[in-house]
């Protein structure tokens, strides 16, 4: 296998709406740190795969498909769930990437493709994952435990040439009222882990599924201090994994084998596929339609709740409950069915989930739970419907249930997708 990496910028000018919050008083104003849109290809001498991490708020499914077509291979583009970057058309549902980001963020994805496929040698690949203590934890429950599944794949030739961590915590340090333009708590990884490895080692940190984990009961400020110690976190836990003995996923060796083209498999998907078990790449993408949400959540109920929160004085009470109508009043699109993309390939011995929107957690732990086969699940690929949630979690009217446009069961729908597309590889 052949694995290559390249970067480009992604400048915001100053002036320009910003993504993520619904009462952010005003456009940015300067910048904190750069964006930038990251790519890692993988080649087996047949086909080519790329992941593209741009640091925005979302990819709407016609950003998608201009930046596949301008990659000229097999690509998935995800976003890093930055609030503090541009914003990008991010509205439950999904809907149209505005100019300029359209135009921009497409030529950013070409550059960085073509740097990384530039870069391209022979590479041996190795997956590492364990728990990650004191990043990330529920958000609407106060209590929980703040531990997190992180997985590392390190790519080697001789020695280590670069690292791809996915990450599932929303990247939301800076706060609301923030207006300089920051990569957040992905910016700060992916900072700290290159002053830990050094600067020949490259690093691409995505999101994972982190449609209800954040840092919100981890965080001990708001402010590029709290970053740094959180991105400090997650690099000392990084270079831990990489002390131990990792699971093999592909040599560096390239394989020679040529491609077999596009296949179909049952269902509306389509698939390429090259080479077999696991010495080549392999792809599919499943397309579902997503039925509507129904709420009977009341806005004066939960409005007269935040004002008995805030009363209260309560800080973390007032926040969930503020949170809650935010989230209500954020479904301003028609209860319609939502079609989604579901990705999934396999990179040598690697099985990689590729999932739309924002899916709980517990959603990408049911694809990755397949014994004997390393398994990793990126959230925010290809496509934007919002919050999955589980269906045990539309029980309780929280901010993620009340914003979801999609009917209890989806999530569950997506995951189980995933998993037959994986086994039908």
């Amino acid at each position: 296998m052949r694995v290559g990496h390249g970067s480009a910028e992604l400048p915001v000018p100053d002036g320009t709406p910003m993504g993520g919050y619904i009462d952010r008083p005003g456009p940015s104003t300067g910048l904190a740190d750069p964006l930038s849109v990251s790519a890692v290809t993988w080649s087996d001498g047949g086909s080519r795969f790329a992941l593209a991490i741009a640091d925005v708020i979302c990819v709407n499914e016609d950003l998608a498909g201009r930046a596949r077509r301008a990659a000229g291979c097999e690509l998935w583009l995800a976003a890093s769930h930055t609030h503090a970057g541009p914003e990008t058309g991010c509205v439950p549902g999904g809907g149209p990437t505005p100019e300029p980001w359209l135009d921009r963020i497409t030529e950013a994805v070409r550059t960085a493709v073509r740097r990384a496929i530039d870069a391209e040698r022979p590479c041996e690949g190795m997956a590492y994952r364990g728990e990650l203590h004191g990043v990330g934890a529920d958000r609407s429950r106060p209590g929980a435990r703040a531990v997190v599944p992180l997985d590392l794949i390190a790519v080697r030739d001789g020695g280590l040439a670069g690292v791809l961590v996915v990450l599932p915590v929303h990247p939301t340090v800076l706060p609301a009222a923030n207006r300089l333009v920051s990569a957040d708590l992905v910016g700060a990884v992916r900072a700290s882990l290159r002053r830990r490895l050094g600067e020949d080692v490259w690093v691409a940190v995505a999101t994972g599924a982190a449609g209800d984990i954040s840092t919100r009961h981890t965080r001990r400020g708001q402010d590029a201090a709290e970053l740094r110690r959180l991105g400090e976190l997650v690099a000392d836990r990084c270079a831990e994994l990489l002390t131990r003995p990792g699971t093999p996923l592909w040599q560096a060796a390239p394989t020679g084998i040529a491609s077999a083209g596009a296949t179909g498999l049952s269902g509306a998907a389509t698939t390429g596929i090259s080479g077999a078990g696991t010495t080549g790449i392999a792809w599919a993408t499943r397309r579902l339609t997503l039925e509507p949400a129904a709420t009977t959540a009341d806005e004066e109920a939960l409005l007269a709740g935040y004002e008995r929160a805030a009363a209260s004085g309560d800080p973390v009470a007032t926040r969930l409950a503020r949170s809650r109508l935010e989230g209500l009043r954020a479904r301003t699109a028609p209860p319609v069915p939502t079609g989604v993309d579901v990705n999934v390939a396999r990179l040598g011995g690697l099985a990689l989930a590729g999932l739309p929107g924002e899916p709980f957690l517990a959603v990408a732990e049911r694809v990755a739970d397949r014994p004997g086969e390393p398994t990793v699940v990126l959230g925010y690929v290809n496509g934007y419907p919002g919050y999955l949630p589980t269906a045990a979690a539309y029980r309780r009217a929280e901010y993620e249930v009340l914003a979801s446009q999609v009917a209890p069961g989806s999530a569950e729908l997506i995951a189980e997708t995933a998993r037959t597309l994986l086994e039908e590889l």
